[in-house]
């Protein structure tokens, strides 16, 4: 049998064959776009970054798009986009994890031509693709083409070019193309854009995976047929091609495009399932195709097992009497569990990385709502902690090749699905314990209930009334007498706004207990609630600068020690595209003094809101969020430093102090601080001196080591600015405003006694002890004005993160040149080098040979004292060696160009006897600018150059007219 290829392995077979065709491989598109009447939507088609270019909007330029991974045809594209199908007409969350081949996220290979090949090889390559090269079994493939049914008005002609071209294909092997190519009416076969615009019908491959030998005889050749275009998952479509041949028109009519395109699709997890589940085409009979069986899941479902202890076993759970999909055994449930959580941290991982985070409204929403599906299900594994986003470094690894955005966003994108699950799992529990109360509500209440055979009703007591109103029931009874096995509008409702439940998980939730849930009470419920939020929305002050905000009461500051805190929202504003809240407490530090502002999250119920950035307008809080919605004004909320960027700022402002300090210790006491910069990423000190010698930046870093490796203890004391300033030891800015009582950052000593070896007056946030920090590195030093000199350093896992890169690349480049480890580094490059000197030394000892024989061959063609060629295309040092040759040979006047590399180098020598009547420097200024370039020089020699290599020869005619 020969080897079943990877899932990698398969997307770049279909990529690689492509290039040999000449087309332009693009990267990805983003997996989220602005559609043309505005609206922010998912992509989910591969064509939709080449819309512009169906449409004529744009010339095709493929091959001069930014992030081209190979260079092919401005007119032919390649590539694999990235697909979200979870809302509005293409909507598959439902279905994730009840079958085998739904996704929310999938990836779709493409080609496509614009304006340049057709039907005729659209087609022929892709029978080359599928037929030769991959290998299908070509009695189990159908071709369909379109046939309009004009009884139902279907549009244009029948395809008939497409079905001569799959008849050649199949008659050149012996297969009839009346049993393998099938003919499709509108709905199955023919594409269009919208209502009016490009359109055009549209050719797919089918494939028949029923059980028995992978060559089908005749028989079962025409009952594959009838499985083609049906409701049949033992025959599926893994590829269309749609042929953009027509216009639209507003009156109905079909008009010819004047540029005929190709626009084709195949989902890459279903070829995937179909290569690895029949063995690459070895076995029918016992194959098991299904997008989860593949190693597209596979490394995701093996973390999963490693976190959870549980196994996946494919099981897939069967439609119930009331036609639900619905889990019954135990390992049903734990299936669908794997197959929904390892769809949806792909949806999530490749949004996040893209930009589109959860939120509440729009995309962000439908992420939201895949995200607490996806930890639900996480119960069902017995995960009660974060679990989630600990999948993404699976799935970076895995993917991060093709998907560079993963691995560089990698730890962006934990952050957000950590931050989101925490707030979901706050009111899960309880809120799955309310659905449970609801359910048992129903059960009882319908075993209580008496009906009155003589009356065929139910009587109700006044209290069971009273319940049936308090839960929110408007339908009443059913015809049987029972209360409706349904979950009240109300109910609904109430999981929605106070735990989070998205209306589908609670509909899930529903089935699987065999109740539905009562929709228009919910959805008038929620138009009741969006109403309320415009209402207040509308009280949000509009503000044009921060001298508007209403709120002047200072807001109280308890970050040094406390990093979540309830606080009150005292008022929400809106500035230009931005808005903030004002809070009556805070543990955000405000962006001042250098160091930049805290981000965070707002939480209210199940519902968070990120802070993006944290300002202050005198001693206001601004913190501003990272979306449109904002908590209502009163509400109490719970506020949440992003803790681990706090820390990496807390590092790298410690030892910027440690920094200064080390500076006056290794330069001198007048290397004065004149500013600063603090992040996660990175600091930067600015100060007065003159350069810093190699040794100096040296002897510094290692002093700021040394101190961290001490461990020393950091406090702060507010102490009376009189006081500070009597003391000696502590440093202030000079020109800075201190109020009457400031705060001292101690590094050393005992703490809050103000005898530290460094001591500053600073209201930032600082680690507790200096070995905190970590490993200490200058990135940099150099001057960013008059006397003034910028020091760039890094700490802490930022500085790890660099010297892991830096013993990377010497790896990598030991392995380049051989070396035995980096240790042997040295040694080899010291080899190599003295290699390269002893080729260069010959080479131009070769060349000289070569220049001097040259030399010879022109002597013979001066015309008098004058000596004028064209070398051709060779470089500058072979023309100077050509040159210095001649002009040991030759005493008169000689003119030399060449056009290696597409430059055009000139020179000239002037014998001295000839020098009264023609300087080289002249002749170079007069034709130097004639290919479109300058130059100049001495009596005796000059030279020049320029780019127009078509004027050479002008260049060379006009220096014999100036030495006539």
């Amino acid at each position: 049998m020969s080897k079943i290829p990877t899932a990698a392995e398969i997307r770049a077979s279909f990529l690689d064959f492509f290039k040999e065709k000449q087309h332009t491989i693009v990267p990805s598109d983003n997996v989220g776009y602005t559609s043309r009447d505005g609206a922010r939507i998912f992509t989910n088609a591969g064509m939709n970054q080449f819309v512009p270019i169906f449409l004529g909007e744009r010339s095709a330029d493929v091959d001069t798009w930014p992030g081209v991974l190979h260079k092919g045809l401005p007119t032919r594209a390649a590539d694999t986009q990235k697909c979200i199908r979870a809302g509005g007409k293409h909507n598959d969350l439902e279905d994730v994890g009840l079958d085998t081949y739904h996704h929310t996220l999938f990836e779709m290979l493409g080609n496509w031509s614009f304006g340049d090949y057709f039907k005729k090889e659209a087609i022929s390559w892709a029978w080359e693709l599928v037929i030769e090269r991959w290998k299908f079994p070509p009695t189990r493939v159908y071709a369909t083409i379109y046939q309009p049914d004009k009884s139902k008005g279907d549009p244009a002609d029948r395809d008939q070019e497409a079905w001569d071209i799959w008849a050649e294909k199949f008659r050149s092997i012996g297969l009839d193309p009346d049993i393998h190519i099938v003919n499709g009416n509108k709905k199955d076969n023919f594409w269009m854009m919208g209502d009016t615009g490009p359109c055009g019908p549209c050719t797919e491959i089918h494939i028949d995976l029923t059980p028995g030998a992978p060559n089908l005889d005749e028989d079962r050749q025409r009952e594959g047929r009838k499985l083609v275009n049906g409701s049949d998952a033992s025959c599926i479509e893994i590829w269309n091609n749609v042929f953009i041949q027509y216009n639209a028109t507003p009156e109905g009519t079909f008009e010819p495009l004047p540029a005929k395109h190709v626009d084709t699709g195949m989902g890459f997890e279903r070829v995937c399932s179909i290569i690895q589940g029949t063995k690459n085409f070895t076995d029918f009979e016992n194959a098991k195709v299904s997008n989860y069986d593949t190693d597209v899941f596979r490394p995701i479902f093996d973390e999963l097992t490693k976190m959870s202890g549980k196994t996946y076993a494919s099981t897939l759970p069967k439609a119930n009497e009331q036609g639900h999909v619905v889990p019954v055994t135990e390992q049903e449930k734990i299936d669908v569990a794997f197959r929904v959580i390892a769809d949806h941290i792909r949806t999530l991982s490749f949004a996040i990385a893209d930009g589109i985070q959860p939120g509440n409204s729009d995309r962000n929403y439908t992420l939201r709502r895949i995200l607490r599906r996806a930890v639900k299900y996480g119960r069902t594994l017995d995960f009660k902690e974060p679990f989630f986003y600990k999948l993404v470094d699976v799935l970076a690894a895995q993917m991060g090749d093709v998907f560079p955005e993963l691995r560089v966003k990698k730890e962006q994108i934990k952050s957000v699905l950590k931050i989101e699950e925490e707030a979901f799992n706050r009111t899960l529990d309880r809120g799955i314990a309310i659905f449970e109360d609801i359910v048992e509500f129903i059960e009882r209440f319908n075993e209580k209930l008496r009906p009155i055979p003589s009356e065929g009703a139910t009587l109700l007591t006044v209290d069971e009334k009273s319940l049936i109103e308090l839960r929110g029931y408007t339908v009443g009874l059913s015809s049987e007498g029972k209360l409706h096995r349904m979950i009240s509008g109300k109910d609904a409702f109430l999981l929605y706004d106070t735990y989070g439940f998205p209306l589908d998980l609670t509909e899930l939730m529903a089935r699987e207990r065999g109740l539905t849930v009562e929709i228009g009470v919910f959805d008038k419920l929620m138009e009741e609630q969006r109403e309320r939020a415009r209402e207040a929305g509308k009280k949000n002050k509009q503000v044009v600068s921060v001298s508007e905000i209403e709120t002047k009461a200072p807001t109280k500051f308890i970050g040094y020690d406390n990093l979540e805190a309830d606080v009150k929202v005292l008022e929400v504003v809106e500035m230009k595209d931005k808005t903030a809240v004002v809070l009556d407490v805070s543990t955000c530090y405000a962006e001042m003094g250098g160091q930049i502002g805290d981000a965070g999250q707002l939480i209210l119920g199940a519902n968070t809101y990120p802070i993006t950035a944290t300002t202050k307008v005198g001693n206001t809080w601004l913190h501003f969020l990272g979306g449109d919605e904002a908590p209502p004004v009163d509400a109490t909320v719970k506020l949440a430093v992003d803790a681990p960027r706090r820390h990496a700022i807390e590092r790298h402002h410690t030892v910027t102090h440690i920094l200064h300090w080390a500076l006056h210790e290794v330069v001198s006491k007048d290397a004065t601080q004149k500013g600063s910069s603090v992040t996660p990423d990175k600091l930067t000190f600015d100060f007065n001196s003159a350069a810093l010698t190699p040794q100096q930046l040296a002897d510094i870093e290692r002093l700021v080591n040394e101190r961290i490796v001490a461990n020393d203890p950091v406090s702060w004391s507010e102490v009376p600015y009189v006081e500070a300033k009597a003391n000696n030891g502590i440093m202030a800015l000079f020109g800075e405003k201190y109020g009457d009582l400031v705060r001292v950052v101690q590094i050393g000593g005992q703490p809050h006694k103000l005898d530290g070896w460094s001591m500053e007056l600073c209201g930032g946030t600082h680690t507790r002890h200096t070995g905190e920090i970590g490993l200490f590195r200058l990135v940099g030093e150099g001057a960013v004005a008059a006397g003034v000199r910028r020091i760039e350093a890094i700490a802490g896992l930022e500085a790890y993160n660099a010297a892991k890169a830096d013993a990377d690349l010497l790896k990598l480049l030991a392995g380049k040149v051989s070396a035995q480890g980096t240790a042997d580094l040295e040694k080899k490059l010291d080899q190599i080098l003295t290699q390269q000197k002893e080729l260069e030394k010959a080479l131009k000892a070769a060349q000289q040979r070569e220049a001097s024989g040259k030399a010879k061959d022109l002597l013979a063609t001066a015309e008098g004292n004058a000596l004028i060629a064209h070398l051709g295309d060779v470089d500058a040092d072979y023309a100077m060696a050509v040159n210095d040759a001649l002009k040991s040979q030759f005493t008169g006047i000689i003119v030399l160009a060449a056009t290696g590399g597409g430059n055009v180098t000139l020179m000239a020598n002037v014998g001295k006897e000839h020098q009264s009547k023609v300087q080289a420097g002249k002749i170079i200024q007069t034709i130097a600018p004639l290919v479109g370039g300058k130059g100049g020089g001495k009596p005796d020699f000059a030279r020049g150059g320029g780019k127009d290599v078509s004027k050479v020869d002008a260049a060379l005619a006009e220096a014999r007219k100036l030495i006539g």
